[in-house]
């Protein structure tokens, strides 16, 4: 297969569980990469059904009432890509192959699997099937970088874990030469990458929201910055790149605001936004899950997730 002449030297591929993931977690990183020529394709697994509405004239909208929350969350989607300058958004499977599988607390404070799921949610879906539909998407894309959830999905929501699954078990079934050849021609990613949550960030941010008087005096979502993290803050030695895309923070907050059922302007999160500013949101961290490190800084850390690919 030749390279298309319009295709980027350079592309990116992401793969989330459900709309206003890929923000919360690589917003600053896709802008960055779209003003830089590079090519970013953004792959969702589900529609997000069972999310939570916090808008109150659209509660109508939940899966045990008008049951649309995923048609609403599809056009939110549609204009955070906008914000991020993102246009190469796909469906796993199409729109609707997978629904939400949703989730409950478990008392230790990760997600655990629903009481109840839908026949098509995404965590019971077969990983061949799915992982299929990913391969024919990586096959066209030739990205040389993937990034997605690690092995526990940041904070155990199932349609993380099997989105971790997915993307990995994808990655390398389109790298072999005798698999599935109607999915197109073999491609091997460089490097895998799973998104993070740098301790010294988290602790950084709470101690600015504390002194700044936001947040209930334990800090965000009542965190202690000098106490435990939670499942989903990555200790800083295990972090392989820091991406600083600080100039495009307006762009990620954009992004989040096109989630009015998910996100709310005036909560916590945007409190942080506002004390903290692009040392909080503009820098985001990974971890090498494949492939080769590239250069570091003198912290140790890549500065661009395509470091060392020539």
């Amino acid at each position: 297969m030749n390279q298309p002449e319009h295709r980027p030297s350079r592309r990116l591929l992401l793969v989330h569980a459900h709309p206003d993931d890929e923000t919360i977690g690589q917003g600053a990183t896709m802008a960055r990469y779209v003003a830089d020529g590079r090519g970013v394709t953004m792959v969702t697994c589900t529609a997000g059904e069972l999310g939570e509405i916090l808008v109150p004239e659209l509660e109508h909208l939940a899966a045990d009432r008008d049951d649309r929350l995923g048609e609403h969350r599809r056009t939110e989607i549609a204009a955070a890509m906008a914000a991020l300058g993102v246009t190469d958004h796909r469906w796993l499977g199409g729109f609707g192959r997978y629904r939400d599988s949703g989730m409950q607390w478990h008392p230790d404070g990760h997600a655990i699997a629903a009481d109840q799921t839908a026949e098509n949610a995404f965590a019971l879906a077969d990983l061949t099937e799915a992982a299929d539909h990913l391969v024919a998407i990586i096959r066209e894309v030739r990205p040389q970088v993937l990034v997605t959830y690690d092995q526990f999905g940041g904070y155990g929501h199932p349609d993380h874990i099997q989105a971790h699954r997915v993307a990995m078990y994808a990655a390398q079934l389109a790298a072999v030469t005798s698999y599935r050849h109607d999915l197109g021609e073999a491609w091997a990613i460089a490097k895998i990458y799973w998104g993070a949550i740098a301790e010294s960030a988290m602790r950084a941010g709470l101690r600015a929201m504390r002194e700044a008087g936001a947040g209930d005096g334990e800090g965000f979502s009542g965190l202690d910055p000098d106490g435990p993290m939670p499942h989903f803050v990555t200790p800083d030695a295990d972090l392989a790149c820091a991406v600083d895309a600080s100039a495009f923070v307006d762009a990620k907050l954009d992004a989040l605001r096109a989630y009015p059922t998910q996100v709310s302007v005036d909560g916590p999160f945007f409190a942080l936004s506002n004390n903290v500013g692009a040392s909080a949101f503009g820098v985001e961290h990974y971890r090498l899950a494949a492939g080769t490190l590239g250069p570091v800084g003198d912290d140790g850390l890549e500065t661009d997730l395509f470091a060392g690919l020539g």
